[in-house]
C-alpha cells in the first residue's frame, strides 16, 4: 500500500534523525542524560511510530514542557529593556503602551520560529549555521553573534551593579558589583549540575521578584488605569516620541535569544523522528512562550507606566537612567513601609542576575554551535563570562562616577546590539523555510510573508536609530569615510545572506521537481 505524503516525510525525517543521532563527534546542547524525561514515552506502541498527529493535550505535560519559554523571557526584561521602559514612561506617557504590546507580539513571533526550527531539526541555530554557510560566513556570524552578547552583557553585568550599589548605601562602587555579578556564573554551574529544572526554578523565583518588585511600584504611584487601558489600545505617535518608539522596538529582539530559544528548547526529551511528537512539543511551547511573554509584557508595563505617572512632562524626564531613576522615586514619593529606593533596586537586581546568567547560557550555545568546540561546560562558561566580565569591569572603573557618560555609553551599546539583528533574524527565517532543513514543518507562504515584513520593519526601525546616532555623533571627513565603509560591508553582507536564502531555496525546489518527474 503507498504511503501518502505525510508518511513519506515521516520516514525520510526518522532515516535522516537516525544519521544525526550515530555523529557522536559533533556538540550538542544538551547530552540525552541532561534532558527532562516526558510521561507517555514509555507506553508508545509501534503504530505510534509513524503518527501524524500530537497526542491529546494534558495539563501534566504542559508542566513538563514549561521552562525554555521563561529564561527566553528574561530578554524581554534586562536592565537595557528597564531602562528603555522608563525612559519611554518618563518622555512619550503612555501613549507607546501599544507599541510595547505589538513589540512583544513581533518577539513572540520570532521566538517561536526559533523554537521550531530547534524542536523540527534536533539542533540549534547556530550548529545550522556551521552547516548552512561557507566558513568566513560561519566566522563573521559568530563574532557578530559574540558582539551582540557581550554588548548586551556588559549591561545587564552594569544594571547588576546599580542596584548593589544602592542596596549598599554606596559603599560597594561598580566596579565591586561587577565582580560580585560575574560569581552568578559559578551559581549557575551548581545549579546546572543538579538538572535542568533547578536552573529553570531560579529564573522562576527571579522573575517573581521583579513581577513583585514592580508591581509594588506601580500600588505606590497609582497610575490612571484609564490612561493605561487608552495607551494599551489607541496607537499614538508624534515626532517627539520617536526616538523613544524606536528604542521600544529595538529592545525587544535580541541577537543572542533568538540562537538561545532554539537551543533551550532541546532541554526535553522530544524524539524529531516522529512527526506527532513534535507537533506536541511545538504546541506547549507555543503555549508556555506566549504565557512567558504575556508575564514580561505586564512587568514592563508596570515599570512605563510608573515612570509616566511620576515624570512624565517634568524637568527630570530627560535626564532618568538606570542610575538615578530609584533616587527620584524616592524622592517623590519618600519612603513608605519600605523605601521606594530599595523596592526598584530589588526588581533591577532580579532583572540584572538573571539576565546575566542567560547571557552565561547563550554564550556557550553561540561558542560550541558555530565552532563545535568539545568543551567541558565550566570551560565554556568561564571563557564566555570573561569576554564580557574583563570589558565590563573596565567600564565601570571608567564611568563609576558619571552617569551621563553611563548613558552615552548604554547608548552605544544598543546601536551595537542593532547593528547585530539582521544576523540572527535573517539566518533563521532562510533556515526555517527550508524543506530540507526542516520537512513538512517548514513555515507556509503566508507566514513567510509575514515574517519577512516583521523582519524588514525591524530592521528599517533598527536602521533609523543608526542612521541617527551617527549623524549627531560627528560629521568630519574621516568619521563620514570609515562609517560609509562600514555601512557598505553591512549591507554587502545583509544581501548575501539573502540571496543564498533565495538561491538555495530555489535550487532544492527544482531538485525536487526533478526527483518526482523521475519517479
Amino acid at each position: 500500500m503507498p504511503l501518502n505524503e505525510e508518511e513519506q516525510q515521516q520516514r525520510l525525517l526518522a532515516e535522516r534523525s537516525v544519521d544525526l543521532y550515530e555523529e557522536d563527534e559533533e556538540e550538542r546542547a544538551y547530552d540525552c542524560t541532561e534532558k527532562v524525561h516526558i510521561i507517555g514515552l514509555d507506553e508508545e506502541n509501534e503504530a505510534d511510530e509513524y503518527s501524524t498527529k500530537a497526542p491529546p493535550f494534558s495539563w501534566r505535560k504542559l508542566w513538563l514542557f514549561t521552562g525554555p519559554g521563561f529564561l527566553m523571557s528574561i530578554a524581554f526584561l534586562d536592565p537595557g529593556n528597564l531602562e528603555g521602559d522608563l525612559q519611554s514612561g518618563a518622555i512619550a506617557g503612555d501613549s507607546l503602551l501599544w507599541l510595547l504590546l505589538w513589540a512583544t507580539v513581533i518577539g513572540l513571533l520570532v521566538q517561536l520560529l526559533s523554537a521550531r526550527l530547534g524542536v523540527a531539526t534536533g539542533r540549534h541555530l547556530a550548529e545550522l549555521c556551521r552547516e548552512e554557510y561557507p566558513n568566513w560566513a560561519r566566522l563573521l556570524l559568530w563574532v557578530m553573534a559574540e558582539l551582540a552578547l557581550i554588548g548586551a552583557d556588559i549591561q545587564e553585568v552594569i544594571g547588576s551593579a546599580i542596584a548593589i550599589k544602592i542596596l549598599s548605601h554606596g559603599v560597594l562602587p561598580l566596579w565591586a558589583g561587577v565582580i560580585i555579578t560575574a560569581l552568578d556564573c559559578f551559581i549557575f554551574l551548581f545549579l546546572e549540575n543538579y538538572g535542568v529544572r533547578k536552573l529553570e526554578a531560579l529564573f522562576a523565583v527571579l522573575i517573581a521578584i521583579m513581577a513583585l518588585s514592580f508591581a509594588w511600584l506601580f500600588g505606590e504611584t497609582k497610575p490612571s488605569g484609564v490612561e493605561l487601558l487608552i495607551g494599551v489600545v489607541v496607537p499614538k505617535l508624534s515626532s517627539k516620541t520617536i526616538k523613544q518608539a524606536v528604542g521600544v522596538v529595538g529592545c525587544i529582539i535580541m541577537p543572542h535569544n533568538v540562537f538561545l530559544h532554539s537551543a533551550l528548547v532541546q532541554s526535553r526529551e522530544v524524539d524529531n523522528r516522529k512527526i506527532g511528537r513534535v507537533r506536541e512539543a511545538l504546541k506547549y511551547y507555543s503555549i508556555e512562550s506566549g504565557a512567558a511573554l504575556a508575564i514580561s509584557f505586564i512587568i514592563n508595563l508596570f515599570v512605563t507606566t510608573v515612570f509616566a505617572k511620576a515624570f512624565y512632562g517634568t524637568e527630570q524626564a530627560n535626564n532618568i537612567g538606570l542610575g538615578n531613576a530609584g533616587q527620584y522615586l524616592q524622592e517623590k514619593y519618600g519612603g513608605g513601609l519600605f523605601p521606594i529606593l530599595y523596592i526598584w533596586a530589588i526588581g533591577l537586581l532580579a532583572a540584572g542576575q538573571s539576565s546575566t546568567i542567560t547571557g552565561t547560557y547563550a554564550g556557550q550555545f553561540i561558542m560550541g554551535g558555530f565552532l563545535n568546540l568539545r568543551l567541558k561546560k565550566w570551560m565554556r562558561a568561564l571563557i564566555t563570562r570573561s569576554c564580557a566580565i574583563i570589558p565590563t569591569l573596565i567600564v565601570a572603573l571608567v564611568f563609576d562616577t558619571s552617569e551621563d557618560s553611563l548613558d552615552v555609553l548604554n547608548e552605544w551599546l544598543n546601536v551595537l546590539q542593532s547593528i547585530q539583528i539582521p544576523f540572527a533574524l535573517i539566518p533563521l527565517l532562510c533556515l526555517v523555510a527550508k524543506e530540507e532543513v526542516m520537512g513538512i514543518f517548514k513555515i507556509g507562504t503566508v507566514l513567510q510573508i509575514i515574517s519577512w515584513l516583521v523582519a524588514a520593519l525591524v530592521i528599517v526601525i533598527n536602521g533609523y536609530l543608526l542612521v541617527d546616532f551617527f549623524s549627531s555623533e560627528g560629521s568630519g571627513v574621516i568619521f563620514t569615510s570609515v562609517v560609509f565603509v562600514f555601512t557598505a560591508a553591512y549591507v554587502c553582507f545583509i544581501v548575501y545572506l539573502i540571496a543564498r536564502g533565495i538561491t538555495f531555496s530555489k535550487w532544492l525546489g527544482k531538485t525536487n521537481r526533478l526527483t518526482t518527474t523521475g519517479n
